[in-house]
């Protein structure tokens, strides 16, 4: 396994409110594990919410005592739940803060991923490029319920109104994926400072292009920012 990560602050905005973690190496029962996290409710609560979450995910996985992959993410993720959401009930200074989650480790052929929110995990193999994760968003539902196109949805205003987040409840419910891989995949974790930027063709081809896997990290957020570069963008790649 080898990976490469990229944060940027975007052109438009002045705090990077994104966190991501990447470790090619074992992590508590986990062979390797990462991490890309978009925090919101304000500049300094989203940005203290993202980096919060991603310390408790680490530290409770560090410290599983569970055998099962799905158990040992549950566990860590309802931890950082938990947390986030009584601390912002407790310091009004983070009331409504919140954040994003899309998380993945690989083994034995298979990668596991959990998310929350509408930060995405891709897969490019062959002349693909799969969404795995499903956005938790208000367009996103009107588009799988069909009451709106998938081409409206890249302009419509409330795309970036999310209907799950880490913190913004008592109790949360993450989507898991396991998907069957063959090792020569590309898989991309980013926020959506991406893929609101960048369309998912332009994506493929860079993800799959033949340049080093750091050039191609860099080239995505590059892209994003030449694109308009309104948001956050971060982005993980593993091979």
């Amino acid at each position: 396994m080898i990976s490469y990560e990229k944060t940027d602050v975007g052109v438009k905005r002045k705090v990077n409110q994104d966190t991501i973690y990447a470790s090619d190496t074992r992590v508590g029962k986990l062979p390797n594990l990462y991490i890309v996290a978009d925090g919101m409710g304000g500049e300094l609560a989203g940005d203290y919410a993202s980096a919060k979450c991603v310390e408790i995910l680490i530290d409770s996985i560090t410290n599983s005592n569970e055998l099962e992959t799905v158990r040992i993410l549950e566990q860590a993720i309802q931890t950082a739940n938990n947390r986030i959401f009584t601390e912002s009930h407790k310091d009004s200074s983070k009331t409504g803060m919140g954040t994003t989650l899309v998380l993945a480790t690989v083994f034995d052929g298979h990668l596991y991923v959990a998310n929350v929110g509408d930060s995405r995990l891709y897969v490019a193999n062959g002349a693909m490029l799969k969404q795995v994760t499903k956005d938790h968003s208000v367009v996103a539902e009107l588009v799988r319920t069909g009451e709106l196109d998938k081409d409206d949805a890249k302009y419509d205003k409330r795309k970036n109104m999310i209907t799950r987040a880490i913190g913004a409840e008592e109790t949360i419910t993450p989507d898991y994926f396991d998907v069957e891989i063959s090792g020569n995949e590309h898989i991309l974790l980013c926020s959506d400072g991406l893929t609101n930027m960048v369309e998912d063709q332009e994506i493929y081809e860079i993800l799959t292009s033949e340049e080093t896997i750091e050039s191609r990290a860099n080239k995505l957020v590059e892209r994003a920012n030449a694109n308009g570069g309104k948001d956050n963008v971060s982005v993980i790649i593993i091979e």
